[in-house]
C-alpha cells in the first residue's frame, strides 16, 4: 500500500505546489512578475500537499470566502482551488487523501460549505460535491444585435484604468452582486489577481455604469482579440469575462456600450446567468446565440445540519430527507425540512439523497423531480417530491460567475 504524507505546506513550498498545479493544467509555471500577486492569496495552513516518499505528488488549497444562500444568509465557505496531481503519480489515491484531509480541516475551521469550479466534471462527485449553479456563454454580432426600443435605459458609462478599477469595483460588487444566491465573496487578493491581466495576458478593459444620480451601479470587464485581416478574417471579438448590473438599466447600459464600440464585430460573453433576459432586450431575439450551458459552482455541504438550518424554505408540509455521506459519515442521517427551518430527526425518510445531490439541490438550481427522474434521488413517498420542490424553491436562478 502507498504511504501518504498529507500535510499543510510551508510557505517555502508554495511555489512548487503552484508549479505542480499549473503543470496538471498543461500550463507553464507562473512568471516572476506574476508570482507576488498569486502567492498573496495563500493562507498559512490552507495549502495542502501529499508526499509519496520525499516527492510532492499532489496539492490542493482553499481560500476563506463566503456564499449567499436562499433566504439571504451568508455562510462561511472554503473556496477550493489549486487542485492537481502529478501526471506520473495518478491512480494512487493522492486526490482522495488530500480531499479527505482538506474537508476535515474545513469543518474544523467552522466553514459549513466548500465550493469549487471543476476542471473535469467526473472528478468531484465522489467527494460529495454537486453542481449547484450553471452559466451560459452567449455570442452577439454587433452589426445585427440591436437593442429593442423597450429595453431599459438611463445612466452613463465610463472607461476606467485598471488601477482605478481596483479601488472602485470591489465596493460596487459588494453593493449590487453579493446577495444573490450563489454569489461568493471577492477578497482583495481575488481582485488583485483578476485585474492583473486579461485573458491569455491580453489587455483588460474596464467600464463602469452609473445611474442618473451618478451612483456607480454596474461594471464590465473584457479583453479584445483581433485577427489580422491580411492572413485571416480581420474579426475583432470582445471577450466579456464579467458584466454585472445592479438593475436592468445598468446591465443594458453596459451591453449597449459594448455593442456600440467602433471596429468591434463580435461580443463573446462567458459565465452569464441563465435567467438574464438578454434575448428580450434585443429587437431580434435570435441575435443572442447561446454557445453553451456550463456547470458553474460545485457545492459541498461540509456541515449538513448547519447548512440546512441556514437557508430559507418555502411554504409546504414538512419532508424528511435522508442524507447519505460516505466521505463525511457524521453528516449521514435524517433531516426534517419545513418552512420554519431544518433539523435532524429520527423519522422515516420520504426521500434519500447522497451528499453530491444534496449539494446540487441546496441553492435551488435543479428540482427534486428532475433528480428523481434521473434516479439520483431515491423516492420512498411519491407525494414528497412535489412537496420538497416547494420547500426548496427559490425566487431566482442561483449564479456565481466568479472564478477562483
Amino acid at each position: 500500500m502507498t504511504d501518504h504524507d498529507v500535510r499543510p505546506l510551508a510557505e517555502t513550498e508554495y511555489r512548487d505546489a503552484h508549479t505542480l498545479f499549473m503543470a496538471a493544467l498543461h500550463r507553464p509555471p507562473a512568471t516572476e512578475g506574476d508570482w507576488p500577486a498569486l502567492v498573496a492569496r495563500y493562507e498559512t495552513g490552507r495549502v495542502w500537499g501529499d508526499f509519496l516518499g520525499d516527492e510532492l505528488a499532489g496539492t490542493t488549497t482553499s481560500l476563506p470566502s463566503s456564499l449567499s444562500v436562499p433566504g439571504g444568509a451568508v455562510l462561511p465557505a472554503a473556496a477550493v482551488t489549486g487542485v492537481g496531481v502529478r501526471a506520473d503519480r495518478t491512480r494512487r489515491g493522492v486526490l482522495t487523501s488530500m480531499m479527505r484531509s482538506q474537508l476535515e480541516d474545513v469543518r474544523e475551521r467552522g466553514e459549513p460549505l466548500a465550493m469549487l469550479h471543476a476542471s473535469e466534471t467526473g472528478i468531484y462527485g465522489r467527494f460529495g460535491y454537486g453542481v449547484a449553479s450553471r452559466t451560459r456563454t452567449v455570442s452577439l454580432d454587433t452589426h445585427r444585435a440591436i437593442l429593442a426600443p423597450t429595453a431599459p435605459s438611463g445612466g452613463d458609462v465610463r472607461l476606467l484604468g485598471v488601477a482605478e478599477a481596483r479601488k472602485i469595483l470591489p465596493e460596487i460588487y459588494e453593493r449590487i452582486g453579493a446577495a444573490r444566491p450563489g454569489a461568493i465573496a471577492r477578497t482583495p487578493g481575488w481582485w488583485d489577481t483578476r485585474l492583473l491581466t486579461g485573458a491569455e495576458g491580453e489587455q483588460l478593459r474596464v467600464a463602469v455604469h452609473s445611474d442618473a444620480d451618478g451612483i456607480d451601479d454596474g461594471f464590465a470587464l473584457w479583453n479584445t482579440r483581433i485577427n489580422d485581416h491580411r492572413f485571416d478574417n480581420g474579426v475583432c471579438t470582445l471577450q466579456v469575462s464579467d458584466l454585472r448590473g445592479g438593475d436592468a438599466a445598468a446591465a443594458v447600459g453596459l451591453w449597449r456600450f459594448l455593442l456600440n464600440l467602433d471596429l468591434a464585430n463580435v461580443i463573446l460573453a462567458a459565465d452569464r446567468p441563465l435567467d438574464e433576459p438578454l434575448e428580450w432586450w434585443l429587437a431580434d431575439s435570435r441575435q443572442c446565440r447561446v454557445r453553451g450551458v456550463h456547470d458553474d459552482l460545485w457545492l459541498r455541504l461540509v456541515d449538513v445540519p448547519t447548512a440546512l438550518a441556514a437557508r430559507a424554505y418555502g411554504a409546504a408540509e414538512p419532508v424528511v430527507v435522508e442524507v447519505r455521506d460516505a466521505f463525511l459519515p457524521s453528516n449521514s442521517g435524517c433531516y426534517r425540512l419545513a418552512p420554519e427551518g431544518a433539523r435532524r430527526c429520527e423519522d422515516r425518510p420520504q426521500l434519500t439523497v447522497d451528499a453530491d445531490m444534496l449539494g446540487a439541490l441546496y441553492l435551488g438550481d435543479v428540482s427534486v423531480a428532475t433528480l428523481a427522474a434521473a434516479n439520483r434521488v431515491t423516492v420512498h413517498d411519491d407525494a414528497a417530491v412535489e412537496t420538497a420542490d416547494r420547500l426548496l424553491a427559490t425566487s431566482g436562478v442561483p449564479w456565481c460567475g466568479t472564478g477562483f
